[in-house]
């Protein structure tokens, strides 16, 4: 990783930074995204307490850093109107480049763990309905498009992938050619998902079917090593192309903003769970680390419950 350059802090400070960072992507296997939003969050964190102490900011200096001072800063960014979960993963980075610190024997921020995370309120996915799901995967609903009829199946391909076997879509776009067997061949698929963790996943023989159609028409070479799912060009598909993609489907479907290639993934674990699916399974097949984080689905299923009560029962 290249040494980091900041105007707010010595030499020492980026040195370190650089090395925590280089720590989290060898050893924690956080992903990009992720190690990108750690180096922003402490850029700013330090770049506040540069103006706010009026001097560079030092591996002594922060180190001596106080819990008004973390405080402080967790303030300034609430100003910025940002929101808790974004206050949250600032404190999360912090603390973590102080615990590096700290193992490291460069210093003791004891003051971050003083601070307070900010409260996150919970909201729930919102799954598409059954139906709905089941149209964003069929490529007649856009035959007045004009787009190449390969594209159309190629979209279409994408997002029966995402409801029919719960994949994000960096998952699902991240598939090469040779993951992904024909149909009548197999029924699995080995995805690799958050910090290069790989699981296996089923996938639908109609689902395989819609990747064979559109493989077949497709006018671009599709080597066993390279993306399952190209651009118009040929190169790797952006994730861009189907959120596009679906925003216009949505339109014509008249579903709301919240119809999203995420709320596939949504849509596929609700339904799941609707017809009796076992949580930890369904944890399974999503890839979740922590069980805790599909239970959001016994939310939404209660909900519906609730919904068919209010609405069924003769004194509701």
């Amino acid at each position: 990783m290249q040494p980091l350059e900041l105007d707010c802090a010595d030499v020492s400070v980026t040195q370190e930074m650089t090395r925590w960072l280089s720590h989290l992507r060898a050893e924690r296997r956080l992903s990009p995204k992720t190690l990108e939003a750690y180096t922003r969050d402490v850029r700013q964190c330090l770049a506040f307490l540069a103006g706010h102490w009026g001097a560079r900011v030092t591996l002594a200096a922060f180190s001596a850093l106080e819990a008004s001072d973390a405080r402080a800063f967790m303030a300034m960014r609430r100003a910025d109107e940002i929101g808790g979960r974004s206050l949250m993963r600032a404190l999360a980075g912090l603390r973590s480049f102080g615990r590096f610190l700290e193992r490291e024997g460069k210093g003791k921020v004891g003051a971050l763990s003083a601070i307070r995370a900010p409260k996150v309120a919970k909201s729930l996915p919102k799954p598409i309905h059954m139906e709905a799901a089941k149209r964003f995967a069929d490529a007649d609903e856009r035959a007045g498009e004009s787009r190449e009829t390969w594209i159309l199946m190629r979209d279409a391909a994408v997002m029966a992938l995402l409801y029919g076997s719960g994949l994000r879509i960096s998952e699902a776009l991240g598939l090469k050619r040779r993951d992904v067997p024909k149909p009548g061949e197999g029924d699995v698929l080995v995805v690799t998902g958050k910090g290069n963790k790989t699981r296996m996943v089923p996938v639908l023989q109609n689902v395989l079917q819609l990747i064979a159609d559109y493989a077949a028409v497709c006018p671009h070479q599709l080597g066993p090593t390279g993306p399952m799912f190209v651009g118009a060009r040929g190169g790797p598909l952006s994730p861009r192309i189907i959120q596009l993609t679906m925003e216009r489907l949505r339109g014509a479907l008249g579903l709301p903003d919240s119809a999203t290639p995420h709320a596939l993934r949504h849509s596929f674990a609700t339904h799941l769970l609707s017809r009796g699916g076992d949580l930890r399974a369904i944890q399974e097949l999503l890839g979740h680390a922590s069980l805790s984080t599909t239970q959001i689905y016994t939310g939404i299923d209660s909900e519906r419950l609730l919904e068919v009560y209010r609405s069924a029962h003769p004194r509701g």
